[in-house]
C-alpha cells in the first residue's frame, strides 16, 4: 500500500512539473548596458553611460531601464536577483507576471561586451543556448527555449558584424523584439537565417527604453496580433517621447 501511494505521488509530481513547463511562458531579455567608452554612441551623462555599473545605467537601473521599469510596474513582480556563470553578465533578474503564468529573465551585459550580447541574442532567436532557471521547485526554460527574445541597447551592428550559430535548431515558434536604432536594417539578415518572427523592430534612431518593451510584452502575454502589439509599442513611445503617434508607428514596425 505504501509503495502504491509513493508511486502515485511520484507520478503526480512528475506530471505537475511537466504541465508547469508546458503551460508557462518565458521571455529572455538581453540588455547591452549603455557605455560611453566602449560603444559608438552619442555620450550620455557619465552616471548613465557607465557600462560597468548596472545600478545607474540608462538601460538598466535608471528610471526607464529594464530592471527599474519592470520593478516599478503594477504588472510584474521581481522574484529574485540570480547569479550568472557568465562573467560578461553583471546582473540577472527574474520577474513573474502578477496574473499570468509568464516569467521574464533579464540579463545586464557589461557594455564592453556588446558584441557578445548581440551574438547571444541572435543565437537564442535560433533556439540555441537554452538555459534552465529553478524557481519554487520548477524549471523555467530561457535562452533559446524562450518563446520571446528581446534585445535592448545600442545597435552595435552599425559598427561590426557578428558570427555564430544562427541556423534554427527546430521549428518552434519564437518571437523577437530588437530595440536599437535602425534595427530592422541591421538585424534583418540574421533574423532571416534564424527564422524568428520580428515582433517589434525599428526603422530609425530611437531611445530603447523599457516602456516600449513592457508595452509590447503587455500585448504578447495576451496573445494579441503583431499589429496590435506594434500599436501598443507605438502608443507608449509617443506617450513618453511626445513624437506624435504616426511618427512612432513609422519608427516601430512589425514583420518583414
Amino acid at each position: 500500500m505504501k509503495k502504491t501511494v509513493l508511486l502515485f505521488l511520484i507520478s503526480f509530481l512528475f506530471l505537475s512539473f511537466s504541465n508547469f513547463e508546458k503551460t508557462s511562458k518565458t521571455i529572455h531579455v538581453f540588455v547591452a548596458l549603455c557605455d560611453n567608452e566602449n560603444q559608438g554612441i552619442v555620450p550620455v551623462p557619465s552616471k548613465l553611460g557607465n557600462g560597468q555599473d548596472p545600478k545607474s545605467n540608462l538601460y538598466w537601473g535608471a528610471l526607464y531601464g529594464v530592471k527599474t521599469h519592470f520593478k516599478n510596474s503594477k504588472d510584474w513582480t521581481l522574484l529574485r536577483t540570480l547569479k550568472s556563470n557568465n562573467p560578461k553578465i553583471l546582473e540577472r533578474v527574474l520577474f513573474k507576471h502578477k496574473i499570468l503564468n509568464t516569467y521574464l529573465l533579464a540579463d545586464a551585459y557589461n557594455g564592453k561586451y556588446i558584441k557578445q550580447t548581440t551574438i547571444d541574442f541572435m543565437e537564442a532567436t535560433a533556439g540555441r543556448n537554452a538555459q534552465s532557471v529553478s524557481y519554487n521547485g520548477n524549471n523555467l526554460n530561457f535562452g533559446g527555449a524562450s518563446q520571446l527574445l528581446a534585445y535592448v541597447g545600442h545597435d552595435g551592428l552599425m559598427e561590426f558584424n557578428v558570427e555564430g550559430d544562427f541556423t534554427p535548431i527546430n521549428k518552434n515558434k519564437r518571437d523577437a523584439i530588437a530595440l536599437a536604432c535602425v534595427s530592422k536594417s541591421f538585424f534583418k539578415p540574421y533574423f532571416e537565417i534564424s527564422k524568428v518572427n520580428p515582433l517589434i523592430w525599428t526603422t530609425g534612431l530611437m531611445a530603447p527604453e523599457a516602456y516600449i518593451l513592457k508595452a509590447a510584452i503587455d500585448g504578447w502575454v495576451l496573445n494579441e496580433t503583431n499589429l496590435q502589439i506594434r500599436e501598443r509599442a507605438a502608443q507608449a513611445y509617443h506617450k513618453y517621447q511626445k513624437c506624435g503617434v504616426n511618427g512612432a508607428r513609422r519608427l516601430l514596425v512589425t514583420g518583414n
